[in-house]
């Protein structure tokens, strides 16, 4: 029984989700290190986030749009033109994210992110960055919100993959506390002849030496205050900001210039009339997942969901009565239970799809990047990984997405090829939920 606790707390060393108390995690940092340190460095040359397999390459850069904390801050993956000098992006772009991973973790900030950085810090996301974008016709576009404790950067093998299939993917960075970090900027003061402090006159371009960072991190739930309020207003905040999203690329997509904080070559109007804004989907991991849901109760331009491993706890129990649009659940095996799922099949309907699959031998872990940069044997120690090939998990679940957003956003592609995996039919998958119900709850969502 202790071997089950402690592999149970073990399990949670980075997991974007519900948690609420973490025990010590020094010895378990140790213990990564001192395990990758005695297995040599050879077995991570193998390790790495996969390419996309569509016929698209695939580019990359990030904006950040009103440089305020009410400002809307993404990275886009999108079909970009090949450039012979080119860089990939790191993987975690900034040492601020491991400090915010350590207060995720309540865990010192000074070993851990020596030992992260150990560990990840020389990754890099295969796609071009700030590569000039191929306006060839009109791509769909995607919203992405991240689970509790990620970033913008975590899910990119999902978002490359579907933006190799001649998507545009928003990869929303959330300001709402349920990242691990983030940030944005504050106009510079400056003394005047008397001491006082004066603002730098307001502008529209101003430079980023005329601005200066302000980084919000993990805002953890405190003992005795209401979890469901916290998360509830998160929530809310998560959904107007994928909403917020939406609006800055419709306006980029009009040809209105956008002021991106970030000096980049990248030219945005070669975006003008490359977005088909009838084709809009959301997609989220957890936290996300909810967020998926809130999305689509308010923002009609969203025309179908797709929640992977959705955490239900945030919404209202009414939920279900405010979305008409069609929905896919993807679940790991190890994730799901009871009172969660019951809370997914409140949304079961008679006249609108709403389908409910499970990847068998996933785990929670299987959908964010960590799943493919740690070895098998660290990765199911710390539940990074499940027992199916983390590649194989990632594709069932991708080519269900695709073929789900195809039949609810009319595309003319060949996504209607993986209609099966929507039914739950197929190796390694199954219809609905692998959990337990009771009879009155067992049929639909599938």
């Amino acid at each position: 029984e202790g071997g089950r606790e402690v592999s149970a707390g073990v399990a949670r060393l980075i997991h974007w989700d519900a948690v609420t108390s973490a025990p010590d995690y020094t010895a378990k940092l140790e213990a990564i290190f001192i395990i990758k340190q005695n297995m040599g460095h050879g077995w991570s040359h193998s390790l790495g986030i996969p390419s996309g397999k569509g016929p698209h390459l695939v580019g990359c850069i990030d904006i950040m749009t009103d440089h305020t904390i009410q400002g809307s801050f993404l990275r886009l993956y999108y079909p970009c033109v090949h450039r012979e000098k080119h860089q990939q992006p790191l993987w975690i772009p900034r040492h601020e994210y491991y400090n915010g991973l350590a207060d995720f973790l309540k865990h010192n900030r000074t070993s851990t992110d020596y030992i992260l950085k150990h560990l990840y810090g020389s990754y890099r996301v295969p796609v071009e960055w700030d590569a000039p974008f191929k306006s060839d016709g009109k791509y769909p576009l995607v919203i992405f919100s991240h689970g509790l404790g990620a970033f913008r950067t975590l899910y990119s093998a999902i978002c490359i993959e579907i933006a190799s299939r001649g998507l545009v993917v928003a990869a929303v960075e959330h300001r709402d506390g349920s990242a691990s970090a983030t940030y944005y900027f504050e106009e510079k003061t400056r003394p005047n002849s008397e001491g006082e402090q004066l603002s730098v006159p307001t502008s529209s371009t101003l430079t980023l030496d005329q601005l200066e960072e302000k980084w919000l991190y993990y805002k953890p739930h405190k003992q005795g205050e209401n979890e469901f309020l916290l998360r509830n207003h998160q929530v809310h905040q998560r959904a107007e900001e994928c909403t917020r999203a939406l609006n800055m690329l419709t306006n980029i997509n009009k040809g209105i210039i956008v002021q991106n904080v970030f000096p980049l070559d990248f030219d945005f109007s070669k975006m003008k009339d490359c977005l088909d804004l009838c084709k809009v989907a959301i997609m989220g991991h957890s936290f996300g997942g909810a967020t998926v849901l809130d999305s689509l109760s308010k923002e009609l331009r969203f025309s179908c969901g797709v929640a992977l491993d959705a955490w239900m706890f945030p919404l209202e129990d009414d939920i279900h009565t405010r979305i008409q649009k069609p929905i896919l659940f993807i679940n790991s095996e190890k994730f799901q239970w009871l009172t969660n799922i019951l809370k997914i099949k409140q949304l079961d309907s008679s006249t609108i799809q709403r389908k409910m699959i499970t990847i068998m031998g996933t785990v929670h872990q299987s959908f964010p990047d960590f799943t493919f940069l740690t070895g098998n044997f660290i990765g199911r120690m710390f539940g990074l990984k499940g027992t199916l090939d983390p590649h194989i998990a990632i594709d069932i679940s991708n080519k269900a997405a695709l073929a789900f957003m195809q039949r609810h956003l009319g595309l003319q592609q060949d996504f209607d090829q993986w209609d099966t995996l929507i039914d739950g039919k197929g190796e390694h998958i199954i219809p609905g939920t692998n959990i337990p119900l009771p009879p009155s709850n067992s049929q639909s969502t599938q």
